[in-house]
């Protein structure tokens, strides 16, 4: 990629980053971040539609970073304890970014997202639990219920926490663990 639409979009996510960090996405304007960036608004529009895909992009990114960051993502029907602990550590390994871009109102875009893409991956190695209640009832229920309880228990020690929530997720894994007569 030219250097110049390298440092051009720099710019841009910096500028929005730093705006995001301030005031909710709704208040955020196209003219507003061009001024800040010092660049046109037909630069910005050459890379997003708008402030929202812009957003939208940013926060996909984080999405596919906590995602990578799990060594073992199909653990979620082996392990489930394991599986917690990796993704948050993946969550914690984004802590900055996931502050800034989930904040007001988005937080729950982040879940739904890290949901749909766990639940892709998990349906990938396990076709079978596709259409299975008790395993996307159990896997909406660790992702979500994890999630917010571990947001809630920030001011905790972070090993605890998230000791206690693997525990908690093993426990409701039991439902979701793969019997050893139907594994895959």
């Amino acid at each position: 990629m030219d250097l110049r639409i390298t440092k051009t979009k720099n710019a841009i996510i910096n500028t929005f980053l730093s705006l995001r960090a301030k005031k909710p996405l709704e208040k955020i304007t196209v003219k507003e971040l061009c001024e800040t960036a010092m660049i046109n608004k037909s630069t910005f529009y050459s890379h997003y539609s708008d402030i929202y895909d812009l957003s939208d992009s940013l926060e996909t990114e984080v999405v596919l970073s906590v995602i990578q960051s799990m060594d073992h993502p199909e653990y979620i029907f082996e392990n489930p304890g394991e599986f917690t602990r990796q993704l948050f550590l993946g969550y914690l390994s984004q802590d900055s970014l996931i502050q800034i871009l989930f904040s007001h109102n988005r937080s729950s875009i982040l879940v739904s997202k890290i949901e749909k893409a766990v639940k892709e991956m998990a349906f990938e190695r396990y076709p079978q639990f596709r259409t299975q209640p008790a395993q996307n009832i159990g896997l909406t229920f660790a992702i979500y219920g994890g999630y917010y309880a571990y947001a809630e228990s920030r001011h905790y020690d972070r090993e605890t926490v998230i000791s206690v929530l693997g525990e908690i997720t093993r426990k409701v894994g039991e439902l979701l663990t793969l019997p050893k007569d139907r594994e895959a």
